[in-house]
């Protein structure tokens, strides 16, 4: 019997790091296409906290988880829009204009969700979210099964889009032409491609998958928005961006170690280990710690990462 509740536990605790990973897999994602193309996002945080309270508003207003999750798409879409008008085109300052983005997403869903919802009564408004969708017949695979075959689409979509990227990048002209453009922009430039258009497309495709893994936090794990519900995924994301190296598979292997460290705290908190629960809840970010002094004597960021292009200057 004991054996049993052990390997439930283990079971569990896979499971909730699959679900866990997803808002993080889509916002590395997304991250990891925006640095590509030589534009260092540092609003990802805010772009998820938009996306989860658009999600959740959107939801809450129609009934519509699709309208939700479109809502979401589009918050980063827009924010992705201004941060690549302020990178590409005005050539602001990338770190500084992220974290503008961040402090006015912040503000921004703190407000509305005042002021729509009225929530400082005490009483926190709740929406529908994404069922579980269980495979037929892989879910019945013992112990794989109920880890990766019995979770919600959105988790589905975020792990089939790990391949997706990685053939675009590495297999695709275009793919070809946005890896060139992170490490040297004017050869790009001088191939007659589009700079600025391609690291437009990068930067809002990057900020639509930020806002879809927002959305998740509301519509498929918590079904209610509270302020600063991101909590810090957004910087995780960045995280395992350099973790992962820039490669597709290897985010997802960061992506889900993270998730797996999140999820064996909780349970451990479930199980009433005595441990101060802080020590526990900031076990994630130790770990980013450590994978950021790791991943430098490996490091494969763009060369031209973070600096604007200018055409004509060498």
């Amino acid at each position: 019997m004991g054996e049993i509740i052990q390997l439930s536990m283990v079971v569990s605790i896979f499971a909730a790091a699959v679900r866990i990973s997803t808002p993080l897999l889509f916002a590395s994602l997304g991250e990891l296409i925006t640095e590509r193309s030589g534009i260092l996002n540092m609003g990802v945080e805010g772009m998820m906290l938009m996306g989860a309270f658009t999600g959740f508003l959107a939801t809450s207003l129609t009934g519509s988880l699709l309208l939700g999750l479109l809502a979401a798409m589009f918050t980063g879409g827009i924010m992705g829009l201004i941060m690549a008008f302020m990178a590409s085109t005005l050539k602001v300052e990338q770190i500084v204009t992220g974290m503008a983005l961040n402090l006015l997403a912040s503000g921004l869903s703190l407000f509305w969700y005042r002021m729509l919802f009225r929530a400082d009564d005490g009483n926190i408004p709740t929406t529908r979210i994404f069922p579980v969708r269980r495979i037929p017949l892989l879910s019945e695979i013992p112990i794989i099964g109920n880890i990766l075959f019995s979770q919600r689409s959105l988790t589905y979509a975020a792990l089939l889009l790990v391949p997706l990227i990685w053939y675009f990048l590495y297999r695709t002209k275009y793919g070809l032409q946005l890896r060139c453009l992170g490490e040297n922009p004017r050869a790009v430039d001088m191939k007659g491609v589009n700079v600025i258009r391609m690291q437009y497309l990068a930067t809002i495709f990057g900020g639509i998958l930020a806002g879809i893994g927002g959305s998740f936090l509301t519509l498929g794990m918590n079904a209610r928005f509270v302020p600063g519900i991101s909590a810090g995924r957004g910087w995780l994301a960045i995280v395992i961006v350099i973790a992962g190296n820039w490669r597709p598979w290897n985010i997802l292997l960061a992506a889900f170690l993270f998730a797996l460290i999140n999820a064996f705290q909780l349970q451990l908190q479930g199980i009433g280990v005595n441990v101060p629960y802080q020590i526990l809840l900031a076990l994630p970010y130790l770990f980013a710690i450590l994978a950021m002094m790791t991943s430098r004597a490996r490091n494969e960021a763009p060369a031209s990462l973070g600096i604007p292009y200018v055409r004509g200057e060498k």
